[in-house]
This record gives C-alpha cells, structure tokens and sequence, in this order.
C-alpha cells in the first residue's frame, strides 16, 4: 500500500450554533482554529454582526474561504434590502457556478429576526425546521445536544448553546470551550 506523506494539512475549524428560542436568537461559536495536528489559536472569532447589527453570521471551514463568503454576502444583502433569503439565494448561486468560489470549503450561518439559513458550498440554501442549526465538525454534537434541551429543559436559549457548545468541545477535538456568544430578539 502507497503512502501519500506529502498531503499539505487541513485546516479545521469549528462549531457554529444558532437556536431560536423564547423569543430569541442567540449564535455561538468556539474560538479553536487548527492546521492539521496543531492548535493554531484559541480565541478566533466566528460570529459577525452585519447590516447595523440587524443579521448575525457564523461561518465554519477554511477562515480565508468564510471571510470571503462573509463579504459576499454582506454585498448581496447590501444588493436585496431586507431580504435574507434572496442574498442567501444569490450567493448560493454563485457559490455553486463560479470557479474560483467553488473551490471555498466553508459554511455559514445567516439569521435575522425572522429566519436563519444555512449556506454550503453545494449551493444549498436550508431554513432549519426546528430553528436549531449547527455546522463545523462539532456541529452535530452541538445540534443534538441543543435540541434536546429545547426539547426537555427550561433553559435560556443562551444556556443552551452554551451547554450544548460545550457538550460538542468535550467530544470534538476541534472545537474547545472558548464560546462567544451573541443574543438578539426575534420573532418566536
């Protein structure tokens, strides 16, 4: 069996996690960036408020690749006013026609007061039905651990991505429990 050694390593990162609950949205995110084997840093930001502060973005993958689509997309929400989903839409679009955005390996998360959707680079744009969603490599830990606390506890939705983010940082070892969180009030 041939060995490939001279695979460059990956960058990794993260858990994002947005729940929609008691008449809040509330974001957050583990600060762990990783370069194959390596802690590159502790307390990375993931979480961007845009448009005056009216839409929350949390983005997973390659840090380059998700600012690049943070950009993007801050300039479609600039080109729809008011219209989340069609940015998303547009952005999706060209995420999945456009050569050199096809490359990106990131996701995002993009909520307002009313939605929150989820991006991937295979042009897909998801409304999460439960207003649960989650993205990096914790993000199923963190989902499941979310949704079951909405589910069977009395909760704040900030308690619960704290606790769910942290459930994910003691099961995924790219994640860690640097959480920064942001909370706004929407619509239930």
């Amino acid at each position: 069996m041939k060995h490939n050694h001279t695979a460059s390593p990956i960058w990794r990162s993260t858990t994002v996690l947005a729940v929609r609950h008691g008449g809040h949205l509330v974001m957050g995110a583990d600060g762990q960036v990783t370069y194959g084997n390596t802690i590159m840093k502790s307390d990375t930001r993931k979480l961007r408020r845009i448009l005056d502060g009216r839409v929350l973005v949390g983005f997973a993958g390659s840090t380059a690749d998700a600012f690049a689509l943070l950009e993007r997309f801050e300039q479609k929400a600039r080109d729809y006013p008011g219209n989340i989903v069609r940015a998303a839409t547009e952005l999706a679009r060209d995420w999945r026609t456009d050569r050199v955005l096809r490359r990106l390996e990131a996701m995002i998360i993009v909520a307002d007061a009313e939605l929150t959707l989820l991006l991937t680079g295979q042009g897909d744009v998801v409304q999460p039905s439960e207003g649960i969603v989650g993205i990096g490599s914790g993000g199923p830990y963190a989902t499941a651990a979310a949704q079951a606390l909405v589910r069977h506890s009395a909760l704040s939705a900030v308690e619960i991505v704290r606790a769910s983010l942290s459930i994910a940082a003691d099961i995924d070892i790219y994640t860690n429990h640097n959480i920064t969180i942001e909370d706004m009030p929407c619509q239930k």
